[in-house]
């Protein structure tokens, strides 16, 4: 159910899809073994809550901010890419649930850069 309380970033498709891979990792890491809670666990987390937490507080300000704010939110998304590669080598998860990661990192990186683009060409 949609909030009656509306804020514009919310409409962002790549903040929705950073918002849903997000969720995806706090699921993930559930599976983790608990001596990586304060380790590799809670670097997933925090990386991959990063991009629309980045998103969100960046689209408020001018257009040169929000691209500031952007290239950090893909900074995090590539970070989920090395911590998801260290999960499936440490067997957290598995070839399968990495791939998958990559795919939806692979989207909203690609999704960052046509907005920065969009964002410059104004």
């Amino acid at each position: 159910m949609k909030s009656q309380f509306y804020f514009k970033f919310e409409d962002l498709k790549v903040y929705q899809k950073a918002m849903e891979f997000g969720e995806s990792v706090n699921n993930q890491v559930e599976k983790f073994p608990s001596q990586e809670i304060y380790k590799l666990s809670s670097q997933f987390i925090r990386a991959a809550d990063s991009i629309a937490l980045n998103i969100a507080e960046g689209s408020a300000s001018t257009d040169a901010n929000f691209v500031r704010y952007l290239k950090m939110a893909w900074d995090s998304s590539h970070e989920c890419v090395a911590i998801s590669t260290k999960a499936r080598l440490r067997e957290y998860i598995t070839y399968d649930q990495d791939e998958e990661n990559r795919k939806q990192i692979t989207e909203i990186s690609k999704m960052i850069s046509s907005l920065i683009k969009h964002l410059k060409n104004k």
